[in-house]
């Protein structure tokens, strides 16, 4: 049995389905993410699994556990890091961690202990006298996964914790969550970015409450059908909308680019003559991999 069992979850907020339909596995000791846009049903998905809301339809077990029936054993497991930032902005980190430190029973040298073991790879020691209110965003966010550790706990849930975070940030964040792997922790995060996706071990592409697809990451981004071609021009709107006027062919934006987006069995030499009239050269488009992020806009618009 895998450590995270959700199946068939359902739930409504009045006439609005957050989920339907919703079954999800995660394997212990795995980095499972969840990516889709605000609305998808991500955050929802977490509370249920932090016992915050209830289902309306719909088993989940963690650790075997019924979370209906037995959160109470479920509860000493998670460690769970809200999208928002909740911690006592007038606290210093180390009256943080000692707060949480309290609500877990460590005092004495078992809380120096942990609070050292924290500091060591969140390199938040030098800072351990300053207010939670004036650290940068990406501090803020190691504190708050700090203190989500006080307890070390089996499976660690974070929604959303790196976005608004600058990428070094962003990135020394990962290197704590696949350390936490390396120790056994079970990790779902919800993340908007596809660079962090492609860290993990399996993720799933969820949209208005369902979930459109699942797999490892790279597994996902080879599911892309069609021919892709990077366009190295800036994306200003006016091109992008005559770029998606040519009939057979589709734009997006792509970093500081575009992607083109033409069917399998299609060629650009076909739009030679539509893409000169905007002045641009099919010799000097270059054939592109899809990404995952080619992937996922193939399923938000197509659903297959």
């Amino acid at each position: 049995m895998s450590f995270l069992n959700a199946t068939n979850i359902y739930k409504s907020y009045d006439k609005i389905t957050a989920l339907r339909e919703f079954s999800l596995a995660v394997e212990e000791g795995e980095i499972f993410a969840l990516v889709g846009p605000d609305g998808a049903g991500k955050t929802t998905f977490i509370r249920i699994l932090c016992h915050l809301i209830r289902t309306d339809r719909g088993e989940v077990t963690i650790a075997g556990y019924d979370i209906k029936k037995d959160f109470e054993k479920i509860k000493p497991l998670l460690g769970y890091m809200p999208q928002i930032f909740s911690l006592y902005p007038d606290l210093s980190v180390e009256e943080n961690l000692k707060f949480y430190a309290g609500i877990y029973g460590f005092t004495g040298q078992a809380f120096e202990r942990k609070r050292d073991y924290l500091y060591s790879f969140s390199n938040l020691g030098p800072f351990a006298r300053r207010r939670a209110q004036a650290l940068s965003g990406g501090m803020k966010q190691k504190l708050a996964l700090s203190c989500a550790l006080m307890h070390d706990p089996e499976f660690l849930i974070l929604d959303e914790p790196t976005t608004g975070v600058d990428p070094l940030s962003r990135h020394q964040f990962w290197e704590i969550l696949l350390q936490l792997k390396s120790e056994g922790v079970t990790v779902l995060v919800s993340t908007p970015y596809m660079d962090e996706v492609a860290r993990a071990d399996r993720a799933a592409f969820v949209l208005d409450g369902r979930k459109l697809s699942e797999g490892k990451p790279d597994e996902l981004a080879a599911r892309f059908r069609g021919r892709i071609y990077f366009l190295n021009e800036e994306p200003n709107p006016t091109l992008v909308e005559n770029l998606n006027r040519i009939k057979g062919l589709k734009a997006q934006r792509f970093g500081a680019g575009m992607h083109l987006y033409l069917d399998e069995n299609d060629d650009i030499a076909r739009y030679a003559q539509a893409l000169a009239q905007l002045n641009i050269a099919v010799d000097k488009l270059a054939p592109a991999a899809p990404g995952l992020e080619d992937r996922f806009i193939q399923l938000t618009e197509t659903g297959s």
